[in-house]
């Protein structure tokens, strides 16, 4: 938003959201309702239904395979936050200087020990609540994280109307100013309304398989693509006010979080109780996203025979040990760039490249191939069994067949090209 001018882009990501996103999100937990198993074998038994090929499994095994790449990288960024609360309940962000900070960020990327540490503590959290099971693992924490969250954001939003830049804030979300929303923008408005709600990962064909039989699929998917919505709608009201009231650029992109906001939580009044609010935040929200990408490989193994539990510890250690590739890509490997040859990847390292394969290449691909599987291969009467009949089914297969897989391969050759 703060990057895309505003308004313009949240209009664009609203719409999104509701002509992309949430066609895609009713499809796969859908189908992960109807397989009631895991991604990879949900696609393989209703390909077989449908008379098709069981290929079609290799749609749940790429999902499968875009969240464990991202769960590796994903815990070392989300470790980041960890210290982060240490150092705002220690005050070392007041008086910092912009200098001071940036040394603070810097000293933490360029330490492999320090990151590593962080790294492992994050994916073990992860890996304690994954493998304490369905009910007293993932329901336990989803109950109580997602409420401290929404409660960590009221809080703060409710700070940031004390600032005297509030109705500033809300105006730079909310007036829509075309003007300064380019192609580009349009594009990552698609993109991010795809990542934001985990498609194409495989999550929430999981979680639809835990769905019991008689709760509206396309009602849940509607509530969790709009609380999704209001949270990150929140998040900028939170946010924004104090980088207006600091002087601070909107526009700053990752470098806002651990960068540009620490300044403003060492010039305000409470900002140790602020900052260390926030940053306590961030984690939770990081943690609740980390368990759902861990899922559709735990429950696969589960499958195979394999203990939850043990699943959970497997899962979680391959993936942490393909972390620390990212850890090192951030320091002592900084200067190794494996596909350097081709222009596209110049400079890039190994961190840089997960991260474009999995949201330029696998995530649009694997949505994609599931829109096309749900609203071109499964029967009409296999998807009308699950979510009913009327205007809300035909609207849903509307969109799910034209509007889009349109959306999603306009962004897919945008990013190829």
């Amino acid at each position: 938003m703060g990057e895309n001018g505003g308004g313009a882009f949240v209009l664009v990501y609203l719409l999104c959201i509701a002509a992309i996103g949430v066609p895609v999100m009713i499809a796969e937990v859908m189908l992960g309702r109807r397989g009631r198993l895991s991604p990879i074998n949900t696609m393989r038994v209703l390909a077989e239904e449908a008379g098709r090929s069981r290929r079609w499994a290799g749609v749940g095994l790429l999902a499968t395979a875009a969240a464990f790449l991202i769960l590796s990288f994903y815990s070392v960024i989300a470790g980041w936050a960890m210290p982060y609360v240490g150092h705002a309940i220690a005050g070392d962000f007041e008086g910092a200087s912009p200098d001071q900070i940036g040394g603070l960020f810097g000293g933490l990327l360029g330490s492999p020990v320090s990151l590593l540490i962080w790294h492992t503590m994050f994916m073990a959290m992860t890996v304690f609540v994954s493998a304490s099971g369905v009910r007293h693992g993932l329901e336990r924490a989803v109950t109580f994280l997602m409420p401290t969250l929404f409660l960590l954001l009221v809080i703060l939003m409710i700070y940031g109307m004390t600032t005297g830049h509030f109705a500033e804030a809300f105006a730079f979300m909310f007036n829509t100013d075309f003007s300064k929303l380019s192609a580009e923008a349009v594009l990552t408005a698609v993109g991010h309304a795809f990542f934001t709600l985990s498609l194409g990962a495989g999550s929430m064909m999981a979680y639809g398989s835990y769905l019991k039989s008689g709760t509206s699929v396309a009602g849940t998917s509607t509530m969790i693509a709009g609380v999704d919505t209001l949270v990150a709608l929140m998040a900028g009201l939170a946010i924004f006010p104090i980088v207006f009231a600091n002087g601070l650029e909107p526009g700053a992109g990752p470098g806002l979080v651990f960068q540009t906001l620490p300044i403003a939580f060492g010039r305000m009044p409470g900002g140790q109780i602020i900052g260390a609010l926030f940053f306590f935040m961030l984690v939770i929200a990081a943690w609740t996203s980390s368990i759902s990408l861990l899922e559709s490989l735990v429950e696969w193994l589960g499958e195979k025979g394999i203990s939850r539990s043990t699943a959970a510890i497997c899962g979680g250690a391959a993936a942490w040990l393909l972390g620390v590739t990212t850890v090192l890509s951030l320091n002592e490997w900084s200067g190794f760039h494996p596909l350097g040859w081709i222009g596209r990847f110049e400079g890039k390292t190994l961190f840089d490249l997960y991260d474009y394969l999995t949201a330029n290449i696998m995530l649009p691909l694997g949505g994609l191939l599931t829109a096309v599987f749900a609203g071109w291969i499964l029967a009409k009467e296999a998807s009308r069994e699950e979510l009913g009949t009327g205007s809300v089914y035909r609207i849903w297969r509307l969109l799910l067949r034209f509007v889009a897989p349109a959306g999603i391969v306009v962004v897919f050759i945008a990013n190829l090209a």
